[in-house]
């Protein structure tokens, strides 16, 4: 592609070449010599007057001609940079690849070349530059291109201070999430120690200072805190960023174990642990942080949030206003618990839960007169699992509705086929409900339409509430408890002892009978009581139940002393492996035969 600006082989008449005819070159110097026609002197004032930075190169990568703006910029006469191959001038800042780019241009395999460089200008400022060549019309076979330099320092500057904007908070002046995650990001393709720390933390009871004193003063606190975490943080050089609301992050780019993260939360509770003076108001605050600390390699920015976000949740949950380490085990159990719980509703449709029931025996005779239904998770992985493995979850997540109810149905088929079996004296299943049920279903409905569809007698049927749930009925839940009474339904109360029980409240509830807790019972386990007190309020609660017309179970009865004394006090039924660990119901139909019932 040949140079406008000059080349033998003109055509005559051809006016794109008028103003390349003002320029002759020889083998060592190229020289601009003025033009007579008016376009040619035109473009020459033109070009000298411009106040972009430009050059005419030509088809060997040499300056054909230099305006005063290049001259300027670069520091030398325009004059003297022609003849100057486009590689020697050090002024443009041009690398091995932008270069490249350049011949690229001039051998016509590209269109453009543009690369950003930050430059010297002539009189010593620095300035940001876009440098931009293009090639030119070709004529007589020759090549050539248009080089510029831009001035973009006003434009680039203004790029910054918004990228500054949206990159930081407005309240504190801290990096914000998006750069806190960018840092992070290349904090862990980079670290120089190949490991990350982070320490994670919330202001305990910020919303309270927000409700009560307004967001001005609570953006006033933000401020405070994040000057004071600056300190912690300024000695090592790590990142401090306010990630939303009450949420910082203290980054160690380049950590160096564990041991100095841990020093660092120390610090920064220590620091926030002095009171806040702000507008007349003294202030106390406190945080918990969550610590993490691991190696670069093979960790992600998700899972680093992740685990720290999981570890503040454990610095709340023991107490708050303290660190936690991230523990892999915790975590582990965390896990799975998550695990179980999303898996709760479709065991239950494949039929991976399973009954066994342990004895409930007399005291005075030592016959079995009834059985707790106690469920279990025969899990495809993790083998067997018991009630306290899972119950909680499934009342977090609602599974309980429906487990419950399936417990139920079982339980009365189960009642009914040991009732047809010994109809003189069939024993009665009791059944564990948690108040969820009773709340978030009709308990009253599904007891009435699984008696009618097994045909178990009410009477044959307990159902077993914890203590803090039926002594804080009212409304719904003690209506259905009322409604169960009343169709015969026998209704107890489990691990009583543990709660704070409202006794006169008591009197008043459908209670047929109280299991005590086994915390009570474990002090019976030799000839004499460990504590004198353990024995003088057993003695009390069954007095107690017994003149409020309630039968008492003792739980947790695990040898033939702690019988015979519960058997003294007055105790009613016992349960416990003393008599039988949970078993399958074809255990309890040998025992019921074994006792000889017809």
């Amino acid at each position: 592609m040949n140079g406008t600006l000059d080349g033998p082989g003109r055509k005559p008449g051809d006016s794109s070449g008028t103003a390349a005819s003002a320029v002759t070159e020889s083998s060592h110097a190229v020289e601009l010599r003025p033009s007579s026609t008016p376009d040619a002197v035109a473009f020459r004032t033109a070009f000298e007057a411009a106040q972009l930075a430009m050059a005419v190169i030509d088809g060997e990568g040499r300056v054909l001609a230099a305006n005063h703006a290049l001259g300027q910029l670069l520091g030398a006469p325009a004059a003297e940079l022609a003849g100057t191959p486009l590689t020697a001038l050090a002024g443009l800042g041009l690398d091995d690849r932008a270069r490249d780019d350049c011949q690229a241009v001039l051998e016509g395999r590209s269109e453009r070349m543009s690369c950003t460089r930050r430059l010297k200008h002539g009189d010593g400022r620095p300035v940001w530059a876009k440098v931009t060549m293009v090639p030119t019309e070709r004529s007589a076979g020759r090549r050539g291109a248009l080089l510029s330099v831009a001035d973009i320092s006003e434009r680039r500057d203004l790029q910054e201070r918004l990228r500054h904007l949206q990159m930081h908070d407005p309240v504190t002046r801290l990096p914000n999430r998006a750069l806190f995650f960018e840092r992070l990001s290349t904090a862990l393709a980079e670290s120089t120690t190949g490991r990350i720390g982070l320490c994670y933390l919330d202001l305990d009871g910020f919303k309270a200072v927000n409700d009560t004193l307004g967001h001005r003063i609570g953006d006033q606190l933000l401020n405070a805190v994040a000057r004071r975490l600056r300190r912690c943080a300024e000695q090592g050089g790590h990142l401090v960023a306010r990630l939303g609301g009450d949420e910082f992050a203290l980054l160690a780019e380049a950590s160096t174990g564990t041991q100095p993260l841990t020093e660092l939360a120390e610090e920064v509770l220590a620091a926030l642990q002095q009171p806040f003076d702000l507008a007349g108001q003294r202030l106390a605050v406190s945080a918990s942080i969550g610590v993490v600390e691991r190696p670069a390699a093979g960790t992600t920015a998700t899972e680093l949030m992740q685990a720290a976000d999981t570890t503040l949740y454990w610095a709340k949950a023991d107490g708050k206003a303290r660190w936690t380490l991230f523990d892999p085990e915790r975590n582990a159990h965390r896990m799975t618990r998550q695990a179980l719980s999303s898996t709760l509703r479709p065991a239950l449709e494949r039929g991976e839960f399973a009954l066994e029931y342990q004895p409930i025996v007399s005291l005075h005779d030592e016959s079995l007169t009834g059985v707790e239904a106690l469920v279990r998770w025969r899990h495809p992985q993790l083998g067997t699992l018991g009630p306290n493995q899972f119950i909680g979850l499934a009342e977090e997540n609602g599974a309980i509705v429906p487990l419950g109810r399936w417990i139920l149905a079982e339980s009365c088929r189960q009642a009914r086929r040991w009732q047809l079996e010994h109809p003189d004296r069939p024993p009665y299943v009791s059944v564990n409900v948690a108040v969820r049920q009773v709340w978030d279903s009709d308990l009253v409905t599904d007891v009435a339409a699984i008696l009618e569809e097994t045909g178990l007698p009410s009477g044959l049927l307990q159902l077993e509430l914890t203590e803090s749930a039926v002594m804080g009925s009212a409304g719904r839940p003690l209506k259905a408890l009322q409604a169960l009474s009343e169709m015969g339904v026998r209704i107890a109360i489990d691990d009583f002892g543990t709660g704070y029980s409202n006794l006169a409240y008591l009197s008043r509830l459908p209670v047929r009978g109280l299991k005590l807790d086994g915390t009570f019972v474990r002090g019976f386990r030799s000839a004499r009581p460990l504590n004198p007190a353990d024995e003088t309020i057993v003695t009390s609660l069954v007095q107690l139940a017994h003149n409020l017309g309630l039968t008492v179970t003792a739980e947790c009865v695990e040898g033939p002393a702690q019988a015979d004394r519960l058997r003294r006090i007055g105790c009613d039924t016992g349960q416990g492996w003393h008599y039988s660990k949970p078993v399958p119901p074809e255990r309890i139909s040998q025992l019921l035969v074994r006792e000889g019932r017809p």
